[in-house]
């Protein structure tokens, strides 16, 4: 992991068009829209859900908490949307990434080292900050970011294909994923909880999870991140806001139909990634996108976003703060606020918000310094 003495450059930028992006004579600039909407996310995800989901056994309040713990098998709920947000975001910022490297004279062979090593250090990293939250070595590969790894990687390769070969790569994957499942159903059939597919390769590689998570998500999860780099492509294209705009919420009602059709044949399933999920998923973390782009790049509210934008530019740092030092920290904020327990049913929500509230200032801390963790 490297720490940088200035904001990350050329990251995720926006090429100058008319009306699309804010001009700048001496290059490319962030598009803070996308740093706002991962601050967003992880906001949400340091947060734990802002402690919502206790509010479960609450009449009043039960369908919000429904909102933040995952769906059991079949269905979506907005906490079924981080990961793959996680895996868009990824995947909007890759071409502006790659573009920026082949500005510097970064040759093909070096930008694919790079993304190489990239993906690496993000399944290595993983294995640290799990094995540490647990106490003990713990070799995984579900976990958000050695997911991320996978898709990073294999989306960068499709995408040295024409746009055409793309689309049918892309189609193939996702009609694979699902051929795999159904030639090899579990007793259950296809999508069998703990004996499908995945589950049995798992079990071969010595590999077990809890929650029925399966590690080939990967396959069907990387077009979840082509798709956000088939966005990224087009934002750095010359265009009008209103040109965007369009697009962006074209591309999301697409993606919300196509899913729900889907759906009729194979169940929309996000703990194996099913290719309804991904499709369904996708409309929305791209309705996500276009909200955050028509606030911050159209409305120029970059104020208002300000602290998301804190949070999203040190992503890597509060996410891995969430997973080592949630506990500690939480434990540490309560022996001063006594876990809001004299607020009764809302004191999870209080305690839960102050704790995320430390982890939005240790990464305001770096900002001011002007320090940015990434690999």
């Amino acid at each position: 992991m490297a720490t940088l003495v200035a904001p990350p450059p050329g990251t995720e930028t926006i090429s100058t068009g008319t009306g699309g992006g804010r001009s700048n004579a001496t290059g490319p600039i962030r598009l803070l829209s996308l740093d706002a909407f991962r601050g967003f996310i992880m906001f949400v995800l340091a947060a734990n859900g802002f402690g919502l989901r206790r509010l479960a056994d609450q009449p009043a309040w039960a369908w919000l908490a429904h909102q933040f713990d995952h769906v059991a098998w079949e269905g979506l709920v907005f906490w079924d949307l981080i990961q793959p947000s996680f895996m868009f975001m990824v995947g909007v910022a890759l071409p502006f990434s790659v573009a920026n490297r082949r500005f510097k004279g970064d040759t093909d062979a070096q930008v694919l080292k790079h993304v190489a090593f990239r993906a690496f250090m993000l399944i290595a990293w993983s294995q640290i900050i799990m094995s540490v939250s647990r106490g003990s070595a713990h070799f995984q590969l579900i976990n958000v970011l050695s997911q991320i790894g996978f898709t990073y990687l294999l989306a960068y390769l499709i995408m040295q294909l024409p746009f055409r070969g793309q689309i049918a790569a892309a189609a193939g994957i996702l009609a694979g994923h699902w051929g795999l499942f159904v030639l090899f159903p579990g007793q259950e059939g296809p999508f069998s909880k703990a004996d499908n597919v995945g589950a049995v390769i798992d079990q071969a590689l010595g590999l077990k999870y809890s929650g029925f998570y399966v590690t080939i998500n990967f396959i069907s999860s990387t077009i979840t991140t082509l798709i956000g780099a088939w966005v990224g492509r087009f934002l750095m294209e010359p265009g009008s806001h209103a040109k965007r705009m369009k697009v962006l919420i074209g591309a999301a009602v697409a993606g919300w139909v196509s899913g729900l059709a889907l759906a009729l044949l194979n169940p929309m399933v996000k703990r194996i990634w099913t290719a309804s999920f991904t499709l369904f998923s996708a409309g929305w973390v791209l309705a996500l996108l276009a909200f955050f782009y028509w606030l911050v790049e159209v409305r120029k509210q970059e104020k208002l976003v300000f602290p998301l934008r804190v949070v999203g530019m040190n992503s890597i740092f509060i996410y891995t703060v969430s997973i080592v030092l949630s506990g500690w920290l939480n434990r540490a904020v309560g022996a001063f606020t006594f876990n809001y327990e004299f607020l009764g049913i809302w004191g999870p929500v209080a305690q839960a918000t102050t704790v995320v509230l430390v982890m939005w200032y240790l990464c305001y801390w770096l900002y001011q310094r002007k320090i940015f963790f990434r690999f």
